[in-house]
């Protein structure tokens, strides 16, 4: 027997309802359209644990006659708006009443729309306010049966409120608080009690769904791994979270809408976690666990060490050779394998190793036995000489160490020529087959500068003026931790190297580092804010590498300038 949910306390929950300042405005206009149309009216009121603690209620001259049938509906007259401030007067004065506050309307796409052409009008960025709209939050509570129609009046009559909507702001505004504590009492009675409970709430959450919600209760609020156990206690589901306790919750909400997922948490009988001591240690651990497990509610990063890599044949006459495992001087990881044997060929071509690969490419690319059975393997081709073939070799491999970008010179000028005879498609095809050939090397050199170091540690403020750290080696996160504000950073970083885990690299591209991993721990370490603390070695790219050949890829990729334009990078 399942043992019965407990309702959360207050504080554990985010930004109780109780603590949440609501602005309620409803605005009167000339017609529906914020473009053309123009406010006549604002009326708001703000609110805190059921209680008003303001109001805000003027006229607004729009600037122009109000049409009769909104004269009819609204009872506010041309005559009555002379005098009235503009609307370039009264919005800083509402903006100023509303900061800081949770903005609720009735249809707030409305009046929303309304504040920000008004704001845009006048020369005023429109904050990022929460909106809540009451017409939806009715639809999401009540059914059908009961409320045919949201309309404020007829919600007005079905919470029997005390102020009647009668198309005047102020007046409309102070039924939609009405309509909006009695809405609230609704949801509670389900157990939503915060604010973003009450954004994400929906109707389809199920009644097991919500019950679940205590597996969250027991979480720490910090960064770490969850990990949702099913019931014979196998690992269904693992992510990361900054908050673990509110990302958990999520879970038993009306936010989570995946399939996969209510159908996860509908089997899981409990939630594992790790605390980490920032993201990237989260981040990291949550490769470790996904390749450990393998849960089957994750798409992705189950097999970090899946991809395919082109290298060098061990024969007489090397060819390049598509395969799964890294070895010494490979280039990869590609997550496919055509991609991996279209940069092959690319590179081949380019290299000089054109007359060999296109006798055999398919055999060539793919690694399989070279049909002429030579005991040295493949001959060289007729037209090269040993020594000539070895140079050809020489030029691919220094290509990929980032020792030369001849090769992508060569591209870049085969690309111009085809684009001056106005063959524009095979230039475009030849372009693509370049960005992804300098990319994949790009990637390829950054991630080898980081594993070619045997320790790095790297400092990044927190956003407290503390410092998060991280220990790496040989690509991979040996050790992770924090020094909050008013902590001496250099005795946490000491002790940091002295608990690092120890790696073991080997003579693979990335000295066996997941490639998965030190592209994570690269992006945290390349921030702006990132610092270097230590480091066993310079840490340095090759110099000529295809780091320079970044941006021509971004130029190329968006088509914001021509291909053939002076100045490509790598150029002096």
């Amino acid at each position: 027997m399942s043992a019965t949910p407990r309702q959360l306390t207050f504080d554990e929950l985010d930004t109780p309802l109780r603590d949440t300042t609501f602005v309620v405005v409803d605005l009167e206009t000339t017609g529906g359209k914020p473009g053309e149309d123009a406010i006549t009216e604002i009326g708001a009121v703000k609110i805190r644990g059921g209680e008003i603690i303001g109001e805000m209620a003027t006229l607004v001259d729009p600037g122009r006659a109000i049409p009769p049938y909104i004269v009819e509906i609204t009872g506010i007259t041309s005559a009555m708006i002379v005098g009235a401030p503009r609307i370039e007067r009264v919005l800083p004065s509402f903006l100023e009443f509303a900061r800081g506050a949770v903005l609720v309307a009735h249809n707030a796409r409305f009046d929303t729309g309304f504040l920000r052409a008004a704001a845009a009008r006048c020369g005023h960025d429109w904050p990022s306010f929460t909106v809540l709209c009451t017409v939806k939050l009715a639809r999401r509570v009540l059914t059908r049966d009961e409320a045919p129609s949201v309309k404020l009046s007829n919600l007005a009559r079905l919470f029997a409120v005390p102020t009647t909507p009668t198309h005047r702001a102020l007046d409309d505004a102070r039924a939609t608080v009405e309509v909006l504590h009695a809405l609230l009492e609704r949801v509670g009675n389900l157990g939503v009690h915060s604010l973003p409970e009450l954004l994400d709430y929906l109707p389809d959450v199920s009644p097991q769904q919500r019950a679940k919600r205590h597996l969250a209760s027991d979480l720490p609020r910090s960064p770490g791994v969850y990990l949702f156990r099913g019931p014979r206690d196998e690992v269904l589901y693992i992510g990361t979270a900054v908050d673990l306790r509110r990302r958990v919750r999520t879970y038993f909400t009306g936010s989570e809408t995946r399939g996969r997922m209510k159908e996860m948490v509908a089997l899981a009988e409990r939630v594992d976690h790790v605390e980490c001591a920032n993201a990237l240690e989260a981040g990291v651990r949550e490769l470790r666990l996904l390749a450990a497990h393998t849960p089957p509610y994750n798409r992705r990063s189950k097999y970090p060490r899946r991809g395919w890599w082109i290298t060098f044949t061990k024969e007489a006459f090397p060819r390049l050779s598509v395969v799964r495992a890294p070895a010494p001087g490979a280039l990869g990881p590609f997550r496919t394998r055509n991609l991996a044997a279209d940069v092959a060929s690319t590179v081949a071509e380019y290299t000089g190793l054109r007359t060999c690969t296109a006798r055999l490419p398919r055999d060539a690319l793919h690694g399989s036995a070279c049909p002429v059975r030579d005991v040295g393997g493949c001959p060289a081709p007729p037209a090269l000489s040993s020594d000539d073939y070895a140079a050809t070799v020489e030029n691919a491999r220094a290509l990929l160490r980032g020792h030369s970008d001849d090769a992508l010179r060569r591209m870049r000028e085969r690309i111009d020529e085809l684009a001056a005879a106005e063959l524009f498609e095979n230039a475009a095809r030849l372009r693509d087959r370049t960005v992804d050939v300098a990319r994949t090397l790009g990637r390829l050199h950054r991630l080898a500068a980081l594993t070619a170091l045997d320790q790095l540690v790297v400092a990044r403020p927190d956003g407290a003026r503390g410092w998060e750290f991280a220990v790496v080696r040989a690509g991979r996160l040996a050790a992770a931790g924090t020094a909050p504000r008013g902590t001496a950073p250099m005795p946490v970083v000491d002790a940091l190297v002295r608990s690092a885990e120890t790696a073991l690299p080997d003579d693979t591209p990335l000295r066996g580092a997941s490639p998965e991993e030190a592209a994570l721990v690269l992006r945290w370490i390349e921030a702006d804010d990132a610092r270097i603390v230590d480091a066993s070695t310079g840490y340095c790219s090759p110099a000529r590498g295809s780091g320079s050949w970044l941006r021509w890829c971004e130029r190329a990729v968006n088509g914001r300038d021509s291909l053939a334009a002076p100045g490509y990078p790598g150029d002096g």
